[in-house]
């Protein structure tokens, strides 16, 4: 076959603070046949997660930074259109981490197929994938949920939270959720199922409001915010309480170091447990995730927003918009159509 010209995302500038729009930029590529051994996909969907923020600066972490002049990296799904390995064939759908670009060439073993009947291939960047891993993972072990306790979610309605939410009224537990506005606290309430929403932006102080909606104290704090979320929580949490460290978004885009909890004194006297995660250390648990998740669905009882942004052009607009509240569920770029070949 010909040559394709494949556009992609490169990171143009380091982001100080919020990140902008000309801190990336359209580059197109050219990409020869696949070598032996190799695959050619076309994506189809791409995702923008807020782990990204990290990966744009320069310094050690648990994943490289993304290099200036070079594609960015993240989640997506598509479709095989030109195979040289026995193990994927033409039109097999599958995941890998060759987001930010429309076409993406590469050793068979990179990509992992998937089933396009459990759902929408979308869902396997969001429920059915990275997103929805990390939920089940963080609240499953790190957080060692019990049936019928009382949990709290920060980031609610969110690609991650929405999950925890709904796998914690899965398993009995009286759940609270923030979100930044009515119609995702709404959401979270008449789709979602769980008992109380807080709308953080207008609740007045948070203390009180967490402290109202979960006025037995919480058993389980699943931390996506940090900051003023993770205060009130720990005023909240019961003794022996968990607390499974997601993310801190609203310290991602800080230039200065983001003073830490005032109350966090209370940890010793309530005997709580703190802990952080990265989903990559947990995949051993994807089998019981992908069983779990599976029979929600099938029932019905596992619902999600996505904000979709359409073209890989648009992809640094829905990336900024993970940092301004402008997206609801699960944030997805639009690359290519379903059905490539």
């Amino acid at each position: 076959m010909s040559n394709i010209t494949s556009r992609e995302i490169h990171l143009k500038a380091r982001p100080v603070g919020m990140p902008k729009l000309s801190d990336f930029e359209v580059a197109s590529v050219e990409i020869s046949s696949p070598a032996e051994g190799e695959v050619l996909v076309r994506n189809s969907w791409m995702s923008v997660d807020p782990y990204m923020r990290g990966r744009m600066m320069d310094r050690e972490s648990y994943v490289p930074p993304f290099q200036i002049g070079h594609v960015l990296e993240g989640g997506a799904v598509g479709q095989v259109i030109a195979s040289n390995d026995p193990s994927l064939k033409v039109g097999d759908h599958v995941q890998s981490m060759f987001g930010w670009r429309e076409y993406a060439k590469g050793k068979a073993a990179t990509f992992q197929k998937i089933d396009p009947t459990l759902g929408p291939i979308e869902a396997y960047l969001g429920v059915l994938g990275m997103p929805g891993m990390t939920a089940y993972a963080g609240l499953m072990r790190i957080g060692e949920l019990k049936d019928g306790e009382t949990v709290f979610v920060s980031a609610a309605s969110g690609a991650v939270g929405s999950v925890v939410c709904q796998l914690a009224k899965a398993h009995g537990c009286y759940v609270v959720g923030s979100a930044g506005s009515d119609e995702k606290c709404d959401w979270l309430v008449k789709t979602a199922g769980i008992d109380k929403a807080i709308n953080y932006k207008t609740c007045g102080d948070l203390n009180k409001a967490v402290a109202a909606a979960l006025p037995k104290g919480i058993d389980v704090y699943f931390e996506n915010v940090g900051g003023a979320h993770l205060e009130a929580a720990i005023n909240s949490m019961r003794p022996f309480g968990r607390m499974a460290l997601c993310g801190m978004i609203s310290q991602y885009n800080d230039t200065t170091p983001t003073p830490g909890p005032n109350n966090l004194i209370q940890a010793v006297g309530k005997s709580l447990k703190m802990q952080g995660f990265i989903v990559s250390n947990h995949f051993d648990m994807a089998p019981d995730f992908y069983a779990e998740m599976g029979k929600l669905i099938k029932a019905g009882k596992m619902h999600w927003e996505e904000t979709v942004e359409d073209g890989i052009e648009h992809a640094p607009d829905a990336f900024l918009k993970l940092f301004s509240g402008g997206n609801f569920g699960k944030m997805l770029v639009r690359v290519g159509p379903d059905n490539a070949v």
